[in-house]
């Protein structure tokens, strides 16, 4: 079985296309997107129909970015303002309206509500954002905080990490995919295509560490 993470996608339909096909994808491949799906780009709806129907063709997980868990707090507590100014407007925009406002089926607000904080394998931890950089794995499971399963950032600047095993991470947007013994940071900011080192899609095959990278792709 082989082990692929996609980095975050940010409404990016065609370029998620791309990635999955250049990654040529087995059938007993074992895919882990590591979350933000929508908001900021063109067709955050389209990224969500094309996972659902590639969970029913191999074995997918779906990681919750902070992007998820800003459009749960639009759905269940109308926290709008915070979640518009973080693109959560392109995402509304790519379901239509129905005369009254945007309208997202159940379908996907139920994909999304089912989304997971991490996922941990012998040899990797999966997880959006990171971890906390003075904890090992276990500390920080045992805190279990979803705060810094989404929103963690120290760890990229820790000099060292005292993690069991290889974390696996998006959220933070690198020019080229951080890859050390503790830390693989993935997202290289594909919906920032006007960036002059971003606007890339990034896969990687795991345990081998090959890395896949597209450019923005409309």
């Amino acid at each position: 079985m082989g082990l692929i993470a996609v980095g975050d996608i940010h409404g990016c339909a065609i370029s998620l296309d791309a990635i999955l096909k250049k990654v040529n994808l087995q059938p007993d491949d074992h895919i882990v997107f590591i979350g933000d799906y929508i908001d900021r780009g063109p067709d955050s709806k389209g990224v969500i129909d094309r996972l659902i129907k590639l969970s029913e063709e191999v074995e997918c997980t779906f990681l919750r970015g902070n992007h998820e868990e800003l459009m749960l707090g639009y759905l269940d507590n109308g926290e709008y303002d915070l979640w518009a100014i973080n693109g959560g407007m392109t995402t509304l925009d790519s379901y239509g309206t129905n005369g009254e406002g945007s309208v997202i089926s159940d379908e996907h607000i139920q994909w999304v509500r089912e989304t997971k904080l991490y996922l941990e394998t012998d040899e990797f931890f999966f997880v959006h954002a990171g971890l906390r950089p003075g904890l090992t794995i276990a500390e920080n499971l045992e805190e279990n905080d979803p705060m810094v399963y989404l929103w963690e950032r120290g760890h990229l600047k820790a000099t060292e990490l005292p993690w069991e095993k290889t974390v696996v991470c998006g959220h933070t947007p690198v020019s080229a995919p951080m890859n050390t013994e503790q830390l693989i940071n993935i997202d290289t900011g594909c919906v920032f295509y006007t960036h002059p080192s971003l606007g890339h899609l990034t896969a990687v095959r795991l345990p081998e560490r090959k890395f896949y990278t597209i450019p923005f792709v409309g």
